[in-house]
């Protein structure tokens, strides 16, 4: 929950926060055999790279490509490799075999705000920070049980609770436009 509330306060101030964002380049070149032949190559659009060239890639470059989606064109094949707390593509020139990979590392910051929104970070993560989310609704729930549970001996209590209902209505409804 602390971490979720200091996420709370850098995403608020994103752009007070300066990054200095890391790009790491590599260059490699597919071997001619794993290119694909212009026969079996997509007519356009999304699909994802013929197996050899994954893991020729997997051991070349360390890059678990899996089933991801490539976009193919003509003349080259882009593969978008988002994460969290900064970017990363590859592209595969289809005439040369010539590969340029790009890595983008936004930080720290970056990263913790990323897993904040669950920005690219995967199926296992958003359930977390749903059930999470699940979590922080029943403390609540169970918190206003509390309070009215023991409010008839601390009369400053709903009024407390009203304070805490009507200032941000308040704010939202006078500054946020």
């Amino acid at each position: 929950m602390l971490l979720f509330a200091v996420t709370g306060i850098t995403l608020n101030h994103a752009a007070e926060i300066e990054a200095r964002p890391k790009v790491t380049e590599r260059q490699a070149v597919l071997p001619p055999a794993l290119l694909p032949a212009p026969a079996s190559r997509p007519a356009g659009g999304k699909a994802p790279l013929p197996p050899e060239t994954r893991d020729w890639l997997a051991k070349e470059l360390d890059l678990a490509l899996d089933q991801r989606a490539a976009e193919w064109s003509g003349d080259e094949i882009y593969v978008a490799l988002p994460r969290p707390g900064g970017d990363a593509w590859l592209s595969i020139d289809l005439q040369s075999g010539a590969i340029v990979h790009e890595v983008t590392d936004r930080g720290w910051v970056s990263y913790l705000n990323d897993l904040h929104k669950g920005r690219h970070t995967g199926a296992a993560w958003i359930w977390f920070i749903d059930a999470f989310a699940v979590a922080c609704l029943v403390f609540c729930a169970t918190g206003l049980l509390l309070l009215k549970m023991h409010a008839g001996h601390r009369p400053a209590t709903w009024p407390m609770v009203g304070i805490g209902f009507a200032v941000p209505a308040v704010l939202a409804l006078l500054f946020v436009h």
